[in-house]
């Protein structure tokens, strides 16, 4: 297929890249110039603004954004709302909160544009591993741009299939969804990144622990220097705490197991604070899930070695630096 991507940030460039890769055309984008230049010299196609990148697609257009949420992408989808035409197909793949996602559609509705929210997971890794994605939108759309999906997507690989799930939906274990109407993927995306602000915050606090277990303020027969870096090693072979973010954790530490390069210092970008008000208008109880998010707060006015196994954690999935004063 041919199609535009708008924003050639972090996940924007790989997107295109790993899509040119698996025989797709590519129109790119940005404001900066440079990035776009760097795709060009990769075998995509560059756009001078968002109306030559238009003019450069077949009928119906399919253009995604990859820009981060609010104004910018805000701005972005108004503007190709003006230039594009009925039955053509805007894509938001950022993180963008649902309830923008259901208004923008209502207004692109009116011009009849079609608009398709995608909940994005993979980060910096997502060139070489794909992405998972959760999509929301109206349900031919999202058929129409299955040989996108399908080449982003990490499919199969080598994750033991799931008993029982020859009835249900063949894209779910290839690393896509289509949830549901507009707004459903960014949703349930949102909630994703939930969850992941607790799974963090869990190991934060025992790795926290872990490392403190030499501390003066105990007896000193129950005191352990414990090796963390080997720790966390151990724990990637068999354990039922596995996971990628362990993984990402151990690489850290066996790079720097003091992590001197991170200060602690751990931003939220949104997401987890849309789950927590979330839970409160539907009265669902998320005590984990919110304090993840306090904790985040409070590194921001002092720091532990926890928080730097978070910092370590995000830069290490998304290439997310600390923000300086």
């Amino acid at each position: 297929m041919k199609l535009g991507i708008v924003g050639l940030g972090r996940m924007g460039g790989n997107i295109a890249l790993r899509l040119i890769k698996h025989g797709h055309e590519c129109v790119v984008y940005d404001n900066n110039a440079k990035a776009v230049d760097a795709l060009g010299s990769q075998g995509a196609m560059k756009a001078r603004d968002l109306a030559d990148m238009v003019r450069q697609l077949p009928a119906p257009r399919i253009v995604w954004v990859m820009l981060p949420a609010g104004k910018i992408t805000e701005e972005t989808v108004t503007a190709l709302g003006r230039v594009m035409q009925a039955d053509d197909i805007i894509i938001d793949g950022g993180n963008t909160m649902y309830k923008d996602d259901i208004r923008r559609a209502k207004m692109l509705h009116e011009s009849g544009i079609v608009y398709i929210d995608i909940g994005t997971s993979g980060g910096v890794w997502g060139l070489e591993r794909g992405y998972c994605m959760m999509i929301g939108g109206d349900a031919k759309a999202v058929k129409h741009i299955d040989p996108i999906l399908s080449a982003l997507a990490p499919g199969m690989g080598t994750i033991p299939r799931t008993p029982n799930r020859e009835e249900h939906n063949p894209t779910a274990e290839r690393g896509y969804l289509h949830c549901g109407p507009v707004g459903a993927g960014h949703f349930v995306k949102m909630i994703h990144n939930g969850i992941e602000y607790g799974m963090m915050q869990a190991y934060a606090e025992g790795f926290d622990i872990l490392k403190n277990k030499n501390s003066t303020m105990l007896p000193e027969d129950q005191r352990f220097d414990l090796n963390i870096g080997d720790i966390a090693e151990v724990w990637r072979r068999g354990s039922v705490v596995a996971s990628w973010l362990l993984d990402l954790t151990a690489a850290a530490l066996a790079k720097d197991e003091s992590l001197s390069t991170f200060s602690g210092d751990v931003a939220d970008s949104g997401e987890g604070r849309w789950t927590i008000d979330a839970a409160v208008e539907e009265a669902v109880a998320v005590p984990v899930l919110a304090s993840s998010l306090f904790a985040r707060f409070r590194s921001r006015q002092s720091h532990t070695f926890g928080e730097k196994i978070l910092s370590a954690m995000r830069f290490g999935f998304g290439g997310h630096t600390e923000k300086k004063d």
